[in-house]
Parts: C-alpha cells; structure tokens; sequence
C-alpha cells in the first residue's frame, strides 16, 4: 500500500485576521521620515506574520495537517537593495525557534516556494544575483527555525527566453554560482508553460535534484503526454534525499482557463493520477495547490472517506489499498 499525506499552501481559509503574509510597499516605508520607525514597522509586521504561522500551524495540527507550505512573504522589504543593511533577522530569532519547536513537536513537514522572480537560469547577472540573495533569506528563515534546509525550498526552472535547450544549459552553468549549502535546498519542479516533465528531468538527473511532478502542470504543457513511463525516474531523484517524495496536485479551472487552479481538486483527476503509481512507492506528500487552500483538503478527505479503495488514517492522509 501507498500512504498519501495532503498538505496546502501558505494561508488557511478557516482561520480569520491570520493572514501570514502582511506586507509593506517600499513606497510606504519611504513615506515614514524616521527611518528607524520605519524599520521597526516593518519587523512588526514580520513579527506578526510569524504569530499568524504558529496560528496556522496549530490549527493544522488540530486537524491532523502535517504538510505545509510556508509563504516566502514573511518579511516584507528583506531584500530590498535600499535596506541591505537591515539585519531582519535579529528581532525574529525567539519566534522563529518557537515555531521550528512546534513543528518538530507535530512532526511536520513544511517547506516553501520562492517566488516568480527567483530566476537562477537569467542571462543577467544581477537577476542571478538577486536570485541568490533571495534563497539565502530562506535558508535563514529555515535555519531559524532549526528545520535541516535539504530539500526545502521547490522551484521552477526559470525563464525559458524562447530558447528552451538554452535556457536548460544556462541553468547548469549558473548553478556553479550558487553556494553548495544553497543547491542543497532546491527541488524543481516541471511547470505549465516553459519546461516540461522531460526538460526538468534532464536537469534533475544531471545535477542530482529531487523533481516535484506537478500532474496539473504537465497535462497543461507537456512533449510527451505518457508521463508515467518516466514515473521511476521521478522516484529515482529522491533515492538520497532525507524527505518522502513530494508532488503537486490542483485542477483545471475550465476548459478555457485550463492552467489556472480551481476553487477544489477534482477527486476523479485525483485518483486516475494515484491509481497509476500506487504500490510503486511506500509514501508520498501531496501538496495540494487549490484557491481555497485547507477548505479544499477538507473538501477533498470528506470525498475520500467514502471511497472504499482507500484505509482513512487520519483527517490528512490514507492508504491507497
């Protein structure tokens, strides 16, 4: 049998005023006269996200949540060139150890997803550059909570700048500019648009990275639609990692708007994708990637329960019999 074990994305539905990712324009911390007020707002907001995580957190563990992606909008303004002086981690020391206790207390896995912008196969240096900073902001947030930094952190491969075999052999040669402890923290994953299954693939095994299968995403943009005679090569690239493997699961929002998530996961979509790999792997974390984010998993576990193919374990994961 196969266990599956749901997690979701960054913010819960259920909980209200705990949003976990508050925010600052730089226009509005330049409005502020005394810069140091102004910095003093924007670790209170920091500080605030992170209250509104352990909140997120402990309503999880409530409802047997033990799979959760973190929004990489905790600080606002971290890496902002006009604010490299900022030392923001310093006042976030003492709430980030307690939600790094409490995770490792529930026996959580929590990850995060740099965003759009993080572009390690651009062509510009500085991008590369800011690229760079960027992880190293979250291999601090996940060092503070004392979470091992290996695998943590799922990515796409970047721009494909219309050049597809390019842009693949561009990454390669930009991955010897990021520092080792850095590579250590990356997956990636295939996307809807630039690099399919097969192109993430050939990076996967060249550099030794777990792959994300992202099932949605390669319905939508794919070069060879039989994904699953690749299905243990996908498994393959998390032989050494310390972590179960991860995949993707959201559906279509219409036919017309088919790359876009949908409100709730599509149960039979769901099970065609679990059906084809049960057995072939003793556990996998299903990240559910829905606009309605932990009412979806609820929704979803309240369908699986009445399936008949499946042992319920608790109110987030099952066997697939």
């Amino acid at each position: 049998m196969t266990f599956i074990r749901l997690g979701y994305v960054a913010m819960s539905m259920q909980l209200q005023n705990a949003s976990p990712s508050q925010t600052m324009t730089f226009a509005q911390f330049s409005r502020i006269k005394d810069r140091e007020a102004a910095i003093h707002k924007l670790e209170r907001i920091a500080l605030s996200n992170l209250e509104h995580i352990l909140r997120i957190l402990r309503h999880n563990a409530a409802n047997d949540i033990r799979f959760f992606r973190l929004t990489s909008k905790i600080i606002p303004l971290a890496n902002h060139e006009e604010l490299l002086d900022w030392d923001y981690m310093q006042p976030l020391t003492e709430p980030l150890k307690k939600i790094g206790e409490y995770a490792k207390e529930q026996r959580m896995r929590l990850d995060f997803h740099p965003d759009y912008f993080v572009l390690l196969n651009s062509p510009k240096s500085e991008i590369l550059k800011n690229s760079i900073r960027t992880l190293r902001l979250h291999h601090r947030l996940l060092k503070g909570m004392s979470i091992d930094p290996i695998h943590r952190c799922v990515m796409h491969v970047g721009g494909s700048y219309k050049e597809t075999e390019s842009a693949l052999e561009r990454f390669i040669h930009n991955w010897m500019y990021v520092p080792s402890d850095l590579q250590e923290m990356i997956m990636l994953e295939n996307d809807d648009t630039s690099f399919t299954l097969m192109d993430t693939l050939y990076l996967c095994e060249k550099l030794g990275l777990p792959l994300v299968f992202d099932y949605h995403h390669h319905l939508a943009h794919h070069q060879d639609a039989d994904w699953l005679s690749h299905w243990n090569r996908i498994v393959n690239t998390w032989n050494s990692s310390p972590l179960p493997l991860k995949m993707h699961i959201s559906s279509p929002k219409s036919e017309k708007e088919y790359r876009h998530h949908a409100e709730y996961v599509d149960i039979d979509l769901f099970f065609k994708f679990l059906n084809e790999v049960k057995g072939s792997v003793q556990h996998i974390d299903c990240m559910i990637e829905a606009k309605q984010k932990d009412q979806a998993l609820f929704h979803l576990m309240s369908q699986i329960k009445e399936r008949n193919d499946v042992e319920i374990v608790d109110n987030a994961s099952f066997f697939l019999k």
